[in-house]
């Protein structure tokens, strides 16, 4: 395999600023990523994403809407730990997808190593509330984190294709662009939410 790094969209479409991960993905065929990294939008299909983390990568980054306690639109990195081993390989859920299950899945799936998993996460601002079942469209914060996000990954992809085991420069969040916006303390760094649908080439 020729592509040593993934680039992993995950989101619903349908549920307003959780379609950030397919949006990044879409923004990236306009500005796309080197030879050397493989993008795919995986929507809500947490199996696809599973199997796809056993390819071989040294590094996959996963980009999200995740709520972790910054403004509207601010995009943070996590690295999550990776599975001890010792969580059953419990199948994803079709719309409830945890990313901690998915890699636990990836784990008990191979012999492999997993990649060292990156999470480019965006703070959403349009939620869902309970009356509702779907809710198409990104509220216009999290759309404008979309290109900072795509910048993001271009100074981020170079980083990690010279070492993988390098801690690329977006170490601490990146704000939206008004500067009278101070985001407040996070809450504790998690993985976030993930939720998974059709995986697409790019």
């Amino acid at each position: 395999m020729s592509a040593r790094l993934l680039v992993a969209g995950v989101g619903n479409i349908f549920l307003a600023d959780d379609a950030f991960g397919p949006e990044v993905i879409r923004a990236l065929d306009r500005r796309p990523l080197p030879s050397e990294v493989r993008v795919r939008d995986f929507g809500i299909r947490g199996m696809d994403l599973a199997y796809e983390l056993l390819g071989g990568y040294a590094t996959a980054v996963l980009v999200d809407a995740a709520a972790r306690g910054h403004r509207p639109g601010t995009l943070s990195l996590i690295e999550p730990e990776p599975p001890d081993g010792t969580t059953g390989a419990v199948p994803p859920e079709a719309h409830g997808m945890d990313p901690a299950k998915v890699l636990a899945l990836a784990t008990h799936l191979g012999d492999e190593p997993l990649p060292r998993v990156l999470v480019l996460a965006c703070e959403p601002e349009s939620r869902l509330r309970g009356d509702e079942d779907i809710a198409p469209g990104i509220s216009a914060t999290v759309r404008d984190a979309v290109e900072r996000a795509v910048s993001a990954l271009h100074s981020m992809v170079p980083v990690l294709l010279a070492d993988p085991t390098a801690t690329p420069l977006l170490s601490r969040p990146e704000e939206s662009t008004n500067p009278s916006e101070q985001s407040p303390a996070p809450s504790p760094a998690s993985l976030p939410r993930l939720v998974v649908e059709g995986a697409e080439d790019r």
